[in-house]
């Protein structure tokens, strides 16, 4: 009887030099360690770096992904260690796939998150299906997110360093995705710990900051970027108190988010007022006082579900929620309306809730996501 091919450190039944690896290289340090670390242990790696926007105006921007400084750091390092490395221009998919909705949810009042839409419709679509075309066995990336192989397959898992975790941005990886992605930092139990990995390899971006903007959105400006992509987008109108009363003006709807204190500009009132609802058909900024902001049940649609059974086969599902990436998780009951569709309530009620923010399930027992969805209005 043939003895069985022991699994790789990618948990498939091959060596490691037999083992076509894509891995989806952004420049940064985390997915540059990724690819020197399996290209160290001996895989078939070829390196893919996106390129998503506008070439020359990307040279001229630090601080975010894929820029084109970051394209040369890819190369760079792709050089060093020895593997293949291609761009690829996925720029018009980029704008229709993400830009362009970023623009238009902001407009109808919501809080998007175009970095869920780019792993979802750009990263783990297209990409993870040119990895397929590369005849790759596997993808690998640099997020903080572990995958652990569970009674019923894969599970998406919590990253064991808390503080790194990102699992916020991945919640609508599907299952068949799941099966070909790898993310070999999760484990790690720090950023520290990952840069000693570059220093050990001897890669240039070692010491390289993260990046911290939305890649199209320098300097955090949204309104800015709305306003190129959508000229008249920002216009005037009234800000109105919820009581019905006119307090001042404002200079687009746009300038404003669901939880909003500070740049009102109508001072001299007693009490501090909060942006509680962004009406976009009457160009009004709704404000309030802070209890108004308090949110206990959230409707949320195209829910992607990654738990053992179908996520209609129950009346209720008790869970851990996130409503925003830098919040922890609370308590929560999801009730399931359709296999897409809940409402979330929150057993201790949450400030801000905001339409185009996602939603994202933990197993409150353990380090399991149960998936997510997306937040999709504010009443």
């Amino acid at each position: 009887m043939p003895l069985e091919t022991p699994l790789n450190s990618l948990g498939l039944p091959k060596a490691p030099a037999d083992t076509r690896v894509v891995v989806a290289m952004s420049g940064g340090v985390d997915s540059s360690v990724v690819a020197a670390m399996l290209a160290e242990e001996g895989y078939d790696v070829v390196g893919v770096t996106l390129q998503l926007y506008d070439h020359g105006a990307a040279l001229a921007k630090k601080g975010a992904c894929c820029a084109g400084i970051d394209i040369h750091d890819a190369r760079r390092v792709a050089e060093d260690m020895g593997f293949p490395h291609y761009v690829l221009d996925y720029e018009n998919i980029f704008k229709d796939a993400v830009i362009d909705e970023f623009a238009d949810s902001y407009l109808a009042g919501a809080t998007p998150v175009p970095c869920i839409r780019c792993n979802e419709r750009v990263k783990f679509k297209d990409l993870l299906e040119t990895a397929k075309d590369l005849e790759a066995d596997c993808m690998a990336t640099g997020h903080y997110i572990q995958r652990m192989v569970g009674a019923n397959g894969p599970e998406l898992h919590s990253a064991a360093d808390a503080n790194r975790d990102q699992s916020y941005f991945l919640f609508s990886t599907t299952p068949e995705q799941l099966d070909f992605l790898r993310f070999p930092l999760g484990h790690l139990p720090s950023k520290d710990a990952t840069r000693e990995l570059a220093a050990k390899y001897g890669l240039q971006v070692a010491d390289k900051p993260d990046s911290q903007d939305i890649c199209f959105v320098p300097n955090g400006n949204y309104a800015s970027v709305i306003e190129k992509l959508r000229p008249g987008a920002a216009e005037p109108g009234d800000i109105v108190h919820a009581d019905g009363r006119v307090l001042g003006e404002h200079n687009g709807v746009i300038h404003y988010t669901i939880g909003q204190r500070r740049g009102l500009g109508i001072g001299g009132l007693s009490d501090p007022l909060y942006v509680v609802k962004l009406d976009v058909d009457n160009r009004q900024v709704v404000v309030g006082p802070k209890d108004m902001l308090a949110t206990r049940k959230v409707p949320v649609r195209e829910i992607n579900w990654l738990g053992d059974a179908p996520f209609d086969s129950q009346e209720e599902w008790h869970v851990a929620v996130k409503v925003r990436s830098t919040r922890p998780p609370r308590e929560a009951v999801i009730r399931p309306i359709s296999e897409t569709e809940a409402e979330v309530e929150l057993l201790t009620p949450e400030e801000g809730v905001s339409p185009g923010q996602a939603c994202v399930f933990y197993d409150s027992d353990s380090s399991r996501i149960f998936g997510g969805g997306w937040i999709w209005r504010g009443d």
